[in-house]
């Protein structure tokens, strides 16, 4: 049987691509590998203590959106966090941001607007679910441009008005992976007054939100509440980054009453709810800041890292929040591809070309002179690995 063409013309994933690039290379001694965001640090520490003391409860089916006490922490969380009240209907629980984004695609996406196919917008570079998510609902995939140019984030209103009108939905992540960069409050202020001009929804990505450099980055729906349209937006977090907790697969969408409700009918028939016993280290960590704030603490040491060795650097951007930094490849070395091949084989640090996160457009692939390096190993660690990168792809400097 025939696959799909929508999904037989996805490129292969980042990591699959990676590991045929470099394949036959042999890395230089004492290899380190900075591709994947896979955070590195401790768990909380009522992890374990919380689960075991839940453990029987893996016997029972768990509440599909949530169990309330799962839900008033979120909530809580969110009126602390950003100060607007999100009631309880208004959340549902999802198995990470990633199954979030991409089930929230397909209940809510329109089909068709103005008797049109319909379009999602998609921050380029971009995490790789916004795209696999427009091609299940068969929509069209727009990729905009996020480039030192726009600010590395995309400009969404340059877009003509007969193409804004398709819109169902536009995908924004803030702090962007990879750049770092961070919507300001006027740039979600203007692109969710476009949204209820041309009427889409904005999924808004926010699950490095707490791992900032200067300030907490404004988050798109206590926005959109402020400026009473809080219908516009529906908001994407996590306990990955936040808490240091990936293999946990717990996140949460936040958003409309009537956006969450049809994507909690959706969910009870396709979704997998978290199970209980993932539920209590949950509600758990959303009521909980100490380990967040210590989380927060080591990425500013790397940040201070990464500035001192690499601030000197031709094109070098600090990231304003996330983990990653989105290194422009020197002229001389050619593209990201060429970067990461040298760099593994001269100094054996492993990166992630920035091509496999962007897609080609008529203006190029605007990853295809960058490497993605994840921050993620503890500052001694990381700042001896930087010092290598930076030798090698830089010449010392």
């Amino acid at each position: 049987m025939a696959i799909p063409e929508r999904f037989s013309n996805l490129p292969e994933y980042a990591f699959p691509r990676l590991r045929t690039l470099l394949a036959g290379i042999s890395p230089a001694a004492d290899p380190v590998v900075m591709t994947i965001g896979e955070p590195r640090h401790a768990v909380p520490e009522f992890t374990g203590r919380i689960m075991a003391e839940s453990i029987k409860e893996f016997g029972k089916y768990p509440s599909n959106e949530g169990v309330p006490e799962l839900l008033a922490a979120i909530s809580g969380w969110i009126g602390r966090r950003h100060g607007i009240e999100v009631e309880p209907a208004r959340i549902t629980a999802v198995n990470g941001t990633r199954e979030g984004l991409f089930n929230a695609a397909l209940a809510l996406c329109p089909e068709q607007k103005k008797g049109q196919r319909t379009a999602i917008l998609i921050p380029n570079p971009f995490y790789q679910v916004y795209a696999v998510a427009a091609a299940a609902v068969g929509a069209e995939p727009i990729f905009v441009p996020a480039t030192s140019e726009t600010g590395f984030l995309p400009d969404f209103a340059g877009l003509p008005a007969e193409t804004l009108d398709r819109v169902g939905i536009a995908y924004l992540c803030s702090p962007a992976n990879p750049q770092g960069s961070v919507a300001s409050e006027a740039y979600l202020q203007d692109l969710i007054t476009l949204a209820n001009r041309h009427d889409f929804l904005i999924f808004s990505d926010e699950c490095y939100s707490e791992i900032w450099r200067g300030a907490p980055p404004p988050g798109a729906l206590a926005v959109a509440t402020r400026m009473g349209l809080a219908d516009r937006v529906v908001m994407f977090n996590s306990l990955s980054k936040r808490s240091n907790l990936p293999g946990l697969r717990s996140g949460f969408a936040a958003g409309g009453r009537e956006q969450i409700a049809q994507f909690r009918r959706l969910r009870s028939y396709s979704g997998a709810p978290l199970p209980l016993p993932v539920q209590r280290v949950s509600t758990a960590a959303w009521a909980d800041e100490a380990h967040v704030d210590e989380n927060r603490a080591l990425y500013h040491a790397k940040y201070a890292v990464a500035d001192r060795v690499l601030g000197n650097m031709p094109g070098y951007q600090a990231p304003q929040g996330g983990f990653f930094l989105w290194l422009r490849v020197p002229e001389a070395v050619g593209t990201g591809e060429e970067a990461a091949k040298m760099l593994w084989s001269e100094a054996g640090i492993q990166v992630l070309p920035g091509a496999y996160l962007s897609r080609e457009t008529a203006a190029g692939n605007p990853g295809q002179d960058y490497i993605r390096v994840a921050l993620v190993d503890p500052a001694d660690q990381t700042e001896a690995a930087l010092i290598r990168l930076k030798n090698c792809l830089y010449q010392g400097g």
